[in-house]
């Protein structure tokens, strides 16, 4: 089996990887993720994966994944939150809403790249400030997009509806990836 590289230090997705039993590497070098304004909030996850695989392209000869999650509440995208009163707010903002989670991904290697982005539509119940502050304090969701984990307390407690592919909300949508090895 071929051996891969995630461009990602994120735990979320080196642990779906391994569920889903790639034989992969992590590799990461920091990037900006900045993009140009005007894209398409879909673009946007793309481009910035596209940056981190470009990152680590000339440190290896295997098949790069790379990946990045941004939340979309109407037309606004949120990244991850500042600090502890950026969380609150994002999460304030989400509470009671419907928001769309969108990870693009980039596959690239020996000449070849696959590039596609997949969108979850997710609903919260109402939040109280209690609720959130609570969350916020003894998860410190730092560095997630939306200010939130699905898998953790938040996701099972203030999640009412999702409409997609769950692991795509933890940050992969590992069986599209999967399927995009196998074709690759």
């Amino acid at each position: 089996m071929a051996k891969y590289i995630l461009a990602s230090q994120s735990p979320r997705r080196k642990q779906l990887l391994e569920w889903a039993e790639i034989d992969f590497e992590i590799m990461v070098v920091p990037t900006e993720e900045t993009y140009p304004d005007g894209l398409p909030p879909e673009e946007v996850a793309i481009h910035i994966a596209l940056q981190k695989a470009d990152a680590v392209r000339n440190k290896t000869t295997h098949i790069i994944i790379a990946a990045d999650t941004i939340v979309v509440l109407g037309t606004e995208i949120i990244g991850k939150p500042k600090d502890r009163d950026d969380a609150i707010h994002i999460l304030h903002k989400l509470s009671g809403q419907h928001h769309k989670v969108i990870t693009g991904v980039v596959i690239k290697g020996a000449g070849k790249e696959i590039s596609f982005a997949d969108v979850t539509d997710v609903e919260f119940h109402p939040l109280t400030t209690e609720q959130i502050t609570f969350y916020v304090d003894k998860y410190k969701p730092y560095d997630k997009a939306g200010a939130y984990a699905i898998q953790e307390w938040i996701g099972v407690v203030g999640i009412k509806k999702i409409t997609g592919d769950f692991y795509n909300v933890m940050g992969l949508p590992v069986s599209r990836v999967v399927q995009a090895l196998s074709n690759f």
